[in-house]
């Protein structure tokens, strides 16, 4: 593969990102070239020791959805970083996707029943006292309260269980990257 067939195809991979940040990773990949040519490397076996442009350009996506998840933590930013880091991981996306699949199902199924139960909350605290519940209308109040109360320990549970999840996807991306990383550097 020529110098020009790589950078089009990492270009091509980077597409949709900031036009900076894909001028500056393509700057960063010219001067690999730059300085095998000087040592009196071919272009093809520059491009061999890179990798696939590719999946250089996903480990760069995702890269920049991690740093876009620990500046603002946000549901955009996580759906991000985990997008970003599965496409990384695309080998192993037949194990990790029905997994996460499966756990993000989860995660909205108790967000749901938060909200489920703090709505039947409300509606104990505020119909409860006037439908003559048995140990009067403070019982029902209270109960509904307590309801509100459970409802909102739930959701925030789910809301940490759902950060770990996360970050726990950043590590392992970033574990993934670290381990292509080292032979990258050592073949350039």
């Amino acid at each position: 593969m020529t110098r020009a067939e790589f950078l089009t195809r990492l270009k091509r991979g980077l597409a949709g990102m900031p036009a900076a940040q894909i001028a500056d990773i393509v700057a960063d990949y010219e001067a690999h070239f730059n300085e095998a040519q000087e040592a009196g490397r071919s272009e093809s076996e520059v491009a061999a020791a890179l990798g696939e442009p590719e999946r250089l350009a996903r480990e760069q996506r995702a890269e920049q959805g991690v740093k876009r998840w620990e500046e603002a933590k946000n549901p955009s930013a996580a759906a991000g970083a985990i997008f970003a880091i599965i496409g990384l991981g695309a080998i192993d996306i037949l194990f990790l996707l029905p997994l996460l699949m499966g756990v993000l199902g989860t995660l909205m199924a108790f967000f749901m029943g938060a909200i489920g139960i703090f709505a039947g909350g409300g509606f104990v605290a505020a119909v409860g006292p006037f439908a003559g519940p048995p140990g009067g209308p403070a019982t029902a109040f209270l109960l509904g309260i307590g309801l509100m109360a459970a409802a909102t320990a739930l959701a925030a549970v789910t809301t940490l269980l759902t950060i770990w999840l996360v970050n726990g996807l950043v590590w392992f991306g970033r574990l993934h990257y670290r381990l292509l990383k080292p032979a990258i550097e050592t073949q350039v």
